[in-house]
Formats: C-alpha cells, sequence, structure tokens
C-alpha cells in the first residue's frame, strides 16, 4: 500500500486576512535573520495532508508578525516565509493563539536553526519529537555513510561489524521513540505528524530505518479516530485507507501500454510521452515540495547515470503548481533528464491518467512503450536496472 499519508504539497490559494473572532487560531511572534517580506500560514489537514494557504501577512520591519485563521479541527499549521522551499515553523491548533519565536539560518535562510513555541502543549511535544529524532537520524545517518564508504574501500567484515550494529541500535531507538510518542499521544494531528515523520525519513534506504507495515498504520489510525470519534478528517483517511487494502492490487499498471499524454518542458515546448519509444523510460512523477520525493532523488540520479548509456533514460513529470521552485529543485538535486509539468498541481491530468494518490511513484517502460514494474523505489529501481540493461 501506498504511504500516502505523508505527502506534503504546494500552496493552492491565497485567503485574506481575516478579522479577530472567538473562533480564531491566532499564530503571532517573530522571525529573526529572516530575508523574506511576506509570511504565510497553511493549513495541512489531516484528510488530504496537502497544505493550503489560509493566511499571510506582511511581515513588519523588526521580524514580528500575526496571521490567523477560522478555528477547526485538529490540524498542523505551516509558517512559510515568502516562497521558501520548507517550512521555517510547525504548530497545531489545540489552542487559540500560539506564540513563535524564530531565528533563521544565517549562511541558508531557507532553514530556520532553531524556534521557540508558547501557548500549544501539542505544538511544544511536537517540536521536542521532531528534534529528538532529528539528533539520532544524523547519527544514524552518518553511521550509514561510513558504512558505505568503508564498503567501497573493501575493507573486513570485523571493521563494519560495529557500525552495523551501531546503525541498527539507532534505528531500533528511533521506531520505539515514534511508537512510545504514537501511544502517548490524544491529539489527531500530532499522532499523524509523528507517524508520518517517521514513515518519511524511512522511506531513505541509506538510513535503514524499517516503515511501519499496513497493520501498524492503520492500527495507529484505527485508535486515534477511537480517541477523536468526531474528527471527519480522520473517518475519512480511515476509509481511505480501508478501501486501498481492498482494492489492493487493482491499480497494478504493469504488463499495460503506458498511457499517453503530453505536456510542457521547462521551455514550455510540449513533449509527448510516446516520443521517448525505442528506450527504456522510468516516468517518475515527483514534486519540489515532495520530502519523500527529494530523499528518492539521489536514487534516480544514481540510476541514471549508471543506465544512461545502455538505451535508458528517465523522464521526469512534476505536480508542482510554480515554475521556480521546480527549475530550482530539478538543478538542486541535479536531475540531468527531461523534466515536464503543466503545474496544475494535483489537478494534472496525469494523476487520473496513472491513478495513483502519492508520491513519489514512477513506471518503467519497455521500449515498446508497455509499462514493465512500477513503484520501484532505492535499491529496487538499480536492482530491475540491472536485469534488463545487463
Amino acid at each position: 500500500m501506498k504511504k500516502i499519508l505523508f505527502v506534503a504539497s504546494a500552496l493552492l490559494a491565497l485567503v485574506a486576512c481575516k478579522e479577530d473572532n472567538e473562533n480564531s487560531f491566532t499564530v503571532s511572534g517573530k522571525i529573526t535573520n529572516g530575508s523574506g517580506k511576506i509570511v504565510y500560514l497553511e493549513e495541512v489537514p489531516i484528510g488530504t495532508m496537502r497544505p493550503v494557504i489560509v493566511d499571510s501577512a506582511a511581515l513588519n520591519s523588526d521580524g514580528t508578525f500575526k496571521i490567523e485563521t477560522e478555528t477547526g479541527e485538529s490540524a498542523i499549521y505551516n509558517v512559510r516565509l515568502d516562497q521558501g522551499m520548507y517550512p521555517v515553523a510547525s504548530v497545531i491548533n489545540d489552542q487559540p493563539a500560539v506564540e513563535l519565536d524564530v531565528v533563521m539560518n544565517k549562511e541558508n535562510n531557507q532553514f530556520s536553526e532553531k524556534y521557540e513555541v508558547k501557548g500549544s502543549p501539542a505544538s511544544e511535544k511536537m517540536k521536542t519529537f521532531m528534534f529528538a529524532f532529528n539528533e539520532k537520524l544524523q547519527n544514524v545517518y552518518a553511521q550509514a555513510t561510513k558504512i558505505d564508504s568503508l564498503h567501497q574501500l573493501n575493507k573486513p567484515d570485523s571493521v563494519i561489524a560495529p557500525l552495523l550494529q551501531a546503525r541498527a541500535e539507532g534505528s531500533s531507538y528511533l521506531r520505539d521513540l515514534t511508537l512510545s510518542e504514537i501511544k502517548k499521544s490524544d491529539n489527531a494531528a500530532l499522532t499523524m505528524f509523528i507517524l508520518g515523520y517517521y514513515q518519511s525519513s524511512a522511506s531513505n534506504p541509506a538510513v535503514g530505518l524499517e516503515p511501519l507495515s499496513n497493520d501498524e498504520v492503520n492500527a495507529t489510525v484505527a485508535d486515534i479516530v477511537k480517541k477523536n470519534p468526531s474528527h471527519s478528517g480522520l473517518a475519512n483517511l480511515q476509509k481511505d485507507l480501508k478501501a486501498q487494502m481492498d482494492n489492493a492490487g487493482k491499480g497494478n499498471l504493469v504488463g499495460k501500454p503506458a498511457p499517453e499524454f503530453t505536456m510542457p518542458d521547462v521551455n514550455g515546448r510540449p513533449v509527448a510521452l510516446s516520443s521517448f519509444k525505442g528506450k527504456y523510460v522510468l516516468v517518475d512523477f515527483w514534486a519540489s515540495w515532495c520530502k519523500p520525493c527529494r530523499m528518492e532523488n539521489p536514487n534516480v540520479v544514481a540510476a541514471y547515470n549508471k543506465f544512461k548509456d545502455k538505451n535508458f533514460t528517465v523522464l521526469g513529470v512534476s505536480l508542482d503548481q510554480s515554475k521556480e521552485p521546480w527549475l530550482k529543485a530539478i538543478k538542486t538535486d541535479k536531475l540531468d533528464w527531461p523534466q515536464l509539468s503543466d503545474l496544475k498541481f494535483w489537478e494534472s491530468p496525469v494523476v487520473a491518467l496513472y491513478g495513483f494518490e502519492g508520491i513519489p511513484f514512477n513506471v518503467l517502460l519497455d521500449p515498446e512503450g508497455k509499462i514493465i514494474a512500477q513503484g520501484l523505489r532505492g535499491a529496487d529501481l538499480e536492482g530491475k536496472l540491472t536485469e534488463l540493461l545487463k
């Protein structure tokens, strides 16, 4: 089953600032070292996990701001500066008002160096979990990098074994931490954030985290639904998960001709999928705003560089809505293959055409244009190409 719960998304619509009222949820505070001029509030509903801008305001000269929206079901809210790739902070609407004190990184103002949150116990718990998780995750990733380097140097197993053990212990700690915090949480948004944060991190095969199984995900959702029986977003999510389980395998495209489409490239020129016939083609559906996609991109880059001279190429199809972040991500991630996008976000016709509900998603085409594999991630991609392109 696809992990559709944790897809980040692009901006949908600007909504005018609202007057203060008793049903409002307010986020105020200060952003230090920020180079932006506009601060946005994005709601991330549990039912879709696709951020929608619900308010915006000019950042005052001293970095202070105030943004608000109508209160509603438990949800995560991102605070984003201008068109930054990542939020500067995230909060939960468990209280009517939340205060933030954000310090941006001086070397890279795309990222916040640190932030403090007041007035929202759920937001504080979310931040505490995220920082604890990230600290241990960095150690696990460093061990994974060392292991890879030692393998390339053909070092003996006796040298690598201690690092493998340390990585395994770190990965186990992160899994236990996640399950423990999920068990303690009564807040729907907090639970889904923790679950999504772990699953997103586990999507990177280099780290070695074991993703939570479909049964564990379903059990987590069922438990939080019991704790929040009136939360419509959770109820809809549970229905979607059940439908996916019931329809497992029905959406398999393997063995079928790839549905044809034509879409503009980075220069606005129309490009048809059929123009790539004669080659093995990985049609890679992604977006600049999708964290799991960006984490998977190095694997696609490695596969492309290894097999591009063996009648193989990649065709990127982005669900971005704005051209600038799309082009920036292409350059940053070094995606040196044709890239297409109609900049229609989830309204792009290719979503329904290929029937996927989450990204990253891909299909592998043979030279005749028939789909011979789908959903190839991490080592599976290189393994399949090695099998085909000896």
